[in-house]
């Protein structure tokens, strides 16, 4: 089978979003060819190259989100007005189409009025060559300002303001690039089996028209809702702005739910998000993600000897041992430092337990995530300072804090594996998660977990951890403090957190998973070219048995022609003056 994977911002290039998982999941294909159409977000990212790609990988084609040349493509009066037509659709249903809510229902008409106008500018586009100058020119402003001034529109985008306008066509022109590019011809994407999209949004669209001009099925996979982070961003741009925005990413999302032949949320909290957005329940299968579990093996099936040997200690020792001459404990946070992960009230949490449990230290593990990490980080640093004075065992000893902000790299902390292998309890103190994969690593490594209610958490989880309101460090502290001194219970829960993983959250069960669903989307899709063998003679059984099947998905449904049509027309001359 012949795969087209469609990527933004991830594989193939180093270090892209979701480029881990991708790697994984075509290397354990390897049954399969696959064709990657990738876009990149930015010259940094084209620099840095790409991975390493294994022999399955046919083909690689790259096009930049981040910039657009001039394609010098001039259009005539006739396609003037066919842009101007399809462009002033796209824009009107934009305008016209309710708040969020009522456009993220596919079927309405203002969904229907979208997805033809947008399949008309791509018919437009290869015909004539791109339409990138078009969508830069000043019709593409003039026709989306006619839809705002429009009788019907909303009231937001009636009061958009001239900068408002070019603020929104800058973004439409950006979103449809992809519309120019030379990948849909039958030696591009018309050649696949099947596209695949490994996240919603710009990245499906080449995939929405494979299937609009070559009947290609389209999965889309979501292990975080695009829609939703549209939602989220622009909160200083202006209401007109924002709600015109959120039109067209709803509407497009829309229309690529009802295309798509299966979508693949990675966990529960993003299918829910797709249903709230207007997915067919029937076309949801929940894939999770797959990590590699090799490099947690050593430190997860050390962790049940580990519990026994310091269980046994403690008995030998006796019920006279006092607290000060017991080992300390250590909670783990690891990530990436910004607002979102609260490391504050993980701090005001970790106060508590310092009173509960005189001599456990935090170890807080990861980089700051740009300029609002930095600031968030050196926040950090002052509040542990003032909360936590260097403690020294005596008047001549020197002080140190409880609290320690490292990087992975440094010195104990050369793997995630070696940070979790020093840890008694791992903690997660988000308010913000999507799905928490550091959790999984933990659960790898078959530590006891205390997380907050947030995202995907309890989905993961699945009952072999605490988990605890997010923004409430009293909570936060006493699951910690009721795991440190119970270490059966640690030894219990990572026990179970460990078997959980193993069986979820492997590179196994994510790869055979999406083999199934490849299978199973092109059984259901009909032939549409024979497949040959080296001589070019058909190759037998290569076709599913239900493309064989007479029925209506297999054989298109004759039309009636009118008379006016089957007539042969009389020549028109036109008298030039």
């Amino acid at each position: 089978m012949r795969i087209g994977l469609l990527t933004e911002g991830g594989y193939p290039y180093v270090g892209g979003e979701g480029g881990v998982w991708c790697d994984r999941l075509v290397r354990g294909l390897d049954g399969h060819e696959f064709d990657v159409y990738a876009f990149s977000v930015g010259q940094g990212q084209e620099d840095a190259g790409w991975v390493e790609l294994p022999p399955q990988v046919r083909r690689v084609r790259t096009a930049p989100l981040w910039a657009a040349e001039e394609d010098g493509v001039v259009h005539g009066r006739r396609a003037r007005r066919r842009f101007t037509e399809y462009y002033g659709e796209l824009t009107a249903a934009l305008c016209t189409s309710a708040e969020p809510g009522a456009a993220e229902k596919p079927g309405t008409a203002e969904a229907d009025r979208f997805a033809n106008a947008l399949h008309g500018l791509a018919e437009l586009a290869r015909d004539e060559g791109g339409l990138v100058a078009a969508l830069r020119s000043e019709q593409a402003v003039r026709a989306l300002e006619r839809a705002c001034r429009a009788p019907g529109a909303r009231r937001a985008a009636r009061e958009a303001r001239v900068s408002d306008l070019l603020t929104v066509a800058d973004h439409l022109e950006r979103a449809l690039r992809p519309l120019s590019l030379d990948w849909y011809e039958e030696d591009g994407l018309g050649a696949v089996d099947l596209c695949h999209a490994a996240s919603g949004g710009i990245a499906a669209l080449p995939g929405l028209l494979a299937r609009h001009f070559f009947g290609v099925p389209l999965l889309v996979t979501e292990y975080g809702v695009r829609l939703r982070t549209h939602y989220l961003t622009r909160p200083d741009a202006s209401p007109a702005v924002r709600s015109l925005l959120a039109a067209f990413h709803g509407l497009l999302t829309a229309e690529t739910y009802r295309a798509a032949s299966y979508l693949v949320p990675g966990n529960a909290h993003a299918r829910r998000w797709q249903e709230r957005c207007g997915a067919d329940r029937t076309k949801l299968r929940t894939i999770h993600p797959g990590l590699d579990a090799t490099p947690f093996a050593r430190v997860g099936e050390d962790r049940g000897e580990e519990e026994r040997e310091k269980s046994e200690k403690r008995e030998a020792r006796g019920k006279g041992e006092t607290r000060e001459h017991a080992e300390p404990h250590t909670l783990v946070w690891l990530g990436r430092v910004e607002p979102a992960r609260d490391l504050v009230s993980l701090l005001h949490a970790f106060a508590e337990v310092r009173a509960a449990e005189p001599g456990t230290r935090l170890r807080i593990v990861g980089r700051p995530s740009g300029s609002e990490g930095e600031a968030y980080l050196g926040h950090c640093r002052a509040l542990a300072a003032q909360l936590f004075p260097d403690e020294a065992d005596g008047p001549h000893a020197v002080g140190r804090n409880p609290v320690s902000f490292e990087e992975l790299g440094g010195p104990g902390a050369e793997t995630t594996a070696d940070v979790h292998a020093g840890a008694t309890v791992t903690v997660l103190s988000s308010v913000v998660e999507g799905f928490p994969v550091g959790l999984i690593e933990a659960m790898f490594c078959g530590r006891a977990t205390v997380s907050t209610d947030v995202g995907a958490v309890v989905e993961v989880i699945g009952g072999t951890g605490l988990v605890v309101p997010p923004r409430n460090p009293r909570a936060l502290a006493e699951a910690c403090v009721s795991l440190l001194r119970d270490p059966e219970r640690r030894a219990r829960l990572g026990a179970a957190a460990r078997a959980r993983a193993l069986e979820l959250f492997s590179v196994e069960q994510n790869v055979a998973a999406f083999r199934g669903l490849y299978l199973e989307t092109v059984a259901r899709t009909p032939v549409r070219r024979p497949a040959l063998d080296g001589a070019g003679d058909p190759q037998p059984f290569a076709a599913p048995a239900e493309a064989h099947v007479p029925g209506h998905w297999t054989e298109p449904t004759p039309r009636a022609v009118p008379t006016w049509a089957v007539e042969t027309p009389e020549p028109v001359t036109e008298t030039v003056r």
